[in-house]
């Protein structure tokens, strides 16, 4: 699998992921609850981290909005600031990855657009692990509570949001695994070129340098004095 085919399956599973999450945090039933009568469901309790509503068995909804965010529950409270969290996390991400990429014309070299992709990875894996810590705890509440003999108020069940929100966490965390290991690819094809090119430069002047000195000796061996005539330019006198 190439680079870009791999970047491209990162953004998919990254931006679906996103999307799931982001639309956890409106979602009416992060945790449902239901009185049932001998034939038909009298009332629905349902609640999410803005408002508790019930609905009663002709459909009609009463819904009460929290009156104050300091009096609210830490779990509701740290649960929002999570949510919020991932979704500003997400929105990032995907516009550093859209600049990353090595199938759109912005980010630079590809060495640059490698560490974006890389970074745009590490925010979108934040982004799994905000929503995945904000849905893990707003449903251990609900399960301690609906597990504890001692709990007498009403009890609820896990909603449909809180299972969005964990497959969502799950799509960003592994996009982003994939965004982040695109980092070496990057770097290893921005690279190749140097090493290729200094490669060359190194050949190329080892094989001029030893043709060089291949041709001074040819041209010392060239130049070597003959002796072999010299008698002839002695006179008799020479050795006296």
């Amino acid at each position: 699998m190439s680079n870009m085919v791999r970047e491209i399956l990162a953004f998919i599973l990254t931006t679906s992921g996103w999307i799931l999450v982001s639309s956890t945090l409106p979602t009416d039933y992060w945790k449902v609850s239901s009185i049932d009568g001998t034939v038909i469901t009298t009332a629905t309790f349902w609640s999410n981290l803005w408002k508790t509503c019930v609905t009663d068995s002709t459909g009609v909804s009463n819904c009460k909005d929290f009156p104050s965010m300091l009096a609210l529950d830490g779990y509701i409270q740290v649960c929002r600031g999570l949510m919020i969290s991932s979704v500003c996390l997400g929105f990032f991400g995907s516009i550093f990855a859209l600049i990353g990429m090595k199938c759109t014309k912005i980010g630079g070299l590809d060495e640059t657009k490698a560490r974006v992709v890389c970074f745009a990875g590490l925010n979108f894996i934040c982004t799994g692990l905000c929503s995945l810590a904000a849905c893990s705890l707003y449903a251990h509440r609900i399960t301690s509570e609906f597990f504890d003999p001692m709990f007498v108020a009403q009890k609820y069940e896990l909603g449909a949001a809180l299972f969005i929100g964990w497959a969502g966490s799950v799509l960003c965390i592994l996009g982003g695994l994939i965004f982040c290991l695109s980092l070496s690819d990057g770097l290893d094809q921005s690279s190749s070129p140097h090493h290729s090119d200094r490669r060359a430069f190194i050949n190329s002047g080892v094989s001029g340098i030893s043709s060089r000195v291949v041709s001074q000796r040819q041209t010392s061996h060239n130049r070597r004095p003959d002796y072999s005539n010299t008698s002839q330019h002695f006179d008799k006198n020479v050795y006296v």
